[in-house]
């Protein structure tokens, strides 16, 4: 298992992980932000990934953006790969919502980082879990 680069490790929790990718929530309750970590060593770039593993890269992005539409139901969707900050390969997968701090303007900087009530993050992962059901092996 690839190490998780130390940003996201301190940004982020672990919910789980796909065939390919670990699963991460951002510690952040502005938005229901999730992102995705090819679990390969030294990966900057998606096209430094196998064409295997890009087609996984690509499937696992799709089955969480149809899970995110469903269970948060937002107004758009930003998937990015900035890696400006954090080298290790990442792709940001946020729900947005006309009514978010932001909108509508890229999320980061714009807000302090929220942090996530007990009970609020569990309805988030407890959400997301009933739609990806078998798709990603969870681990809280």
């Amino acid at each position: 298992m690839a190490a998780l680069h130390p940003q996201l490790a301190q940004d982020c929790f672990k919910l789980g992980r796909f065939p390919l990718c670990q699963l991460l929530l951002l510690r952040d309750a502005n938005y229901p932000w999730f992102i995705l970590v090819p679990d390969r060593e030294d990966i900057r770039e998606i096209h430094q990934l196998s064409e295997q593993d890009q087609q996984m890269l690509l499937r696992e992005s799709m089955i969480l953006s149809r899970a995110l539409e469903q269970a948060f139901a937002p107004d758009k969707l930003n998937i990015a790969a900035l890696g400006n900050m954090v080298p290790q390969l990442h792709i940001h997968h946020i729900a947005r919502y006309t009514s978010d701090p932001a909108w509508p303007a890229p999320v980061w900087g714009r807000k302090p980082a929220k942090a996530y009530q007990d009970e609020e993050l569990a309805v988030v992962v407890e959400t997301l879990k009933a739609v990806l059901g078998k798709e990603c092996e969870f681990e809280v």
